[in-house]
């Protein structure tokens, strides 16, 4: 199964990327149609919605008053947490639960309105944001929405920033344009880039990506933190630290396009337990290379565990190695090196032994 993580600011077109996804064959799981769920009369979470709010949130019928709701709780920070305090944990006991029943080999969209402001993102093995400017959603949810201007600017200004959407993003759709530009680019996305995704998951099959040494890419860091965010959150306790290196760690270094990181672990036994985490989170085991070559007598002490990306749009080399081990330290003191030292090279013959000189004069510590 492959889930992915939709999301956008209000007004922003992510309802219409989702039916997008849905005629191409996603399952989707509408975040705004569980929140609604969750508090019809009569459920816990329309109760514990009074009992912070008060009564006057209801309509004479017994139903939540979303406009009466939205006043109260996007008035300030402290009212909107209680919002999300309840309605959260209840939207994902449910969402859990359609998850558990769709078939194995789904594609999963979850339409998830506050997947940034939840933290959610590491969870899913790619993000598509749907994105326009505040003043187009304004409009957009006034007009067409027929939500009263003042609660539509509070809606908007409570939610994530698009420099906090951009953090998270896999997948950039921007829906200044027409409809059905928008559904355009989002069947490429799907055609391009989803569906060849989740082939490689079902199949194991890592992207090799090209060889070919490009020039420094500025975006590389930032790419390389959303996967470290994932590798995190899949990883959790078991991952001592979680690292970008190699070529593309080093700014300004021209390097092939694919992100290497480093996931420090305890122990090689512990790296093999997360072999299974790994793979629904887009990164399968590539068996045929367990050791870096040995730069020392300590053949041993160069083993690791290798994976790598089944994601079409982001080739990535994932490597789990043991705490203190030298091909762990060695993948670490190379990045500073090689940006501490002008004109250094990874691939000069006593790279090794003048990475470690500097280490020794400089104090280095991983």
């Amino acid at each position: 199964m492959l889930r992915i993580g939709l999301t956008g600011g209000i007004g922003a077109g992510k309802s219409a990327v989702a039916a997008t996804f849905a005629q191409c064959g996603g399952i989707i799981v509408d975040g705004d149609v569980i929140a609604r769920e969750v508090v019809e009369p009569g459920t816990e979470g329309l109760a514990a919605l009074v009992e912070a709010f008060g009564e006057d949130i209801l309509q004479p019928d017994g139903s939540l008053d979303r406009p009466a709701l939205a006043a109260k709780a996007f008035s300030d920070d402290e009212s909107r947490k209680t919002l999300n305090g309840i309605v959260h944990p209840l939207v994902g006991k449910r969402r859990a639960e359609i998850i558990a029943g769709v078939p194995e080999d789904a594609v999963v969209v979850e339409d998830i309105p506050l997947l940034v402001e939840s933290g959610m993102a590491p969870l899913f093995p790619l993000v598509v944001v749907v994105h326009a400017d505040a003043a187009v959603r304004l409009r957009r949810v006034v007009d067409q929405r027929g939500m009263a201007e003042d609660d539509a600017r509070a809606r908007i200004a409570a939610q994530a920033n698009d420099e906090q959407r951009r953090a998270v993003a896999d997948v950039w759709l921007d829906n200044s344009g027409t409809p059905e530009a928008l559904a355009e680019r989002a069947r490429e996305v799907w055609n391009q880039r989803i569906a060849p995704f989740a082939r490689n998951l079902k199949a194991r099959h890592v992207v090799a990506g090209s060889p070919q040494v490009v020039p420094a890419d500025p975006t590389w860091p930032e790419q390389a933190q959303r996967i470290v965010a994932r590798l995190k959150a899949t990883c959790g306790a078991k991952a001592l630290r979680v690292d970008h290196i190699g070529p593309t760690a080093v700014p300004g270094m021209d390097a092939e396009d694919i992100i290497d990181i480093q996931v420090t672990v305890e122990s090689l036994a512990v790296a093999d337990e997360l072999a299974g985490p790994l793979l629904p989170a887009g990164y399968p085991r590539i068996d045929a290379i367990t050791a870096d070559t040995p730069l020392t007598d300590d053949t041993a002490l160069w083993d690791k565990r290798f994976h790598g990306s089944a994601d079409p749009g982001r080739p990535t080399r994932v490597h789990l190695r043991v705490d203190g081990w030298p091909n762990q330290r060695y993948a670490l003191l190379l990045v500073d090196w090689l940006t501490a030292v002008p004109g250094a090279r990874a691939d000069a013959k006593d790279a090794y032994r003048q990475a470690f000189e500097w280490a020794d004069a400089t104090g280095w510590r991983p």
